[in-house]
């Protein structure tokens, strides 16, 4: 009777209950019937897909692609095996390059915990716009890229050791991003910014959260990234001397500066009220 009366409900809200359960309990549903097997395939269930709190292994991947995934998917949310006793990577080449193919509409990809060491920049799918790297490991010559390659608007990186000012200059010098999020990554300096700057003159909103940047950098962000909206310096270096620097950003409306213990209440008043 409970079957009978769930099922009695329109496929509208029968979509939105599947929406709101995990992959795998969708997948169980389509088990039930024809009816549900049919709502189950509904493209509309399988555009964002988050899958980050399940293990996942590369044939689990390749199931959801050859089967719901094709050409619905948008953003895709999912963990690697980087601390994992599995040696198999879940996201290899052959993997990327099909998403790209059969997903024309994929734009966001947010991996956590990936070992991406083996796998081609080149790879990846060329409709991607978000990128969201945390905790991964990346290859040195990433973000190298002909053209015909991602374009990307939004990044975000969180606990890359291994991002540096090389990468930084060479997603920049894309001169495709709109937002940048550089978290706990140790490598990035006052002359990565430097370096970069000159190229992110279409940025809008700048993350640099304990980086190993300081007073150089404000100079190169105030001087080259004149549509910034948002910025945030927290856990930076920065002193009372490169401040300043940033009161020609006409267009800022959050500023950040958590724990910058190198900053005077007097300097940053005095430059919150320099902004236009």
């Amino acid at each position: 009777m409970a079957a009978q009366t769930v099922s009695a409900l329109p496929d509208s809200l029968l979509l939105r209950i599947l929406e709101s359960l995990p992959p795998r309990d969708r997948l169980g549903m389509a088990r039930v019937c024809r009816h549900w097997r049919r709502l189950v395939q509904d493209k509309l269930l399988w555009r964002h897909l988050n899958l980050t709190p399940y293990k996942m292994s590369s044939k689990v991947l390749w199931h959801l692609l050859r089967n719901h995934l094709r050409g619905n998917l948008r953003t895709l949310k999912a963990r690697g095996s980087l601390h994992s006793v599995r040696k198999q990577e879940v996201f290899s080449p052959a993997l990327m390059q099909a998403l790209g193919k059969q997903c024309p509409n994929f734009h966001h990809l947010c991996l956590t915990e990936a070992d991406l060491r083996s796998l081609s920049y080149e790879c990846m799918p060329a409709s991607l716009k978000t990128l969201e790297l945390s905790w991964c490991e990346i290859p040195p010559a990433w973000f190298q890229t002909p053209q015909a390659h991602p374009q990307i608007q939004h990044l975000v990186i969180q606990n890359v050791p291994a991002f540096s000012n090389q990468h930084l200059a060479n997603i920049a010098h894309q001169g495709t991003l709109k937002t940048l999020v550089l978290s706990e990554t140790y490598r990035v300096t006052d002359w990565g910014i430097q370096t970069a700057a000159p190229y992110l003159g279409e940025l809008e909103s700048l993350l640099l959260h304990r980086c190993s940047v300081g007073d150089s950098a404000t100079h190169f962000i105030g001087r080259h990234m004149k549509h910034l909206r948002r910025l945030d310096l927290s856990g930076s270096s920065l002193t009372d001397m490169g401040l300043p620097c940033l009161s020609g950003l006409a267009s800022l409306e959050d500023l950040q500066l958590e724990a910058c213990s190198g900053l005077s209440p007097e300097v940053v008043v005095a430059t919150c009220r320099a902004l236009p």
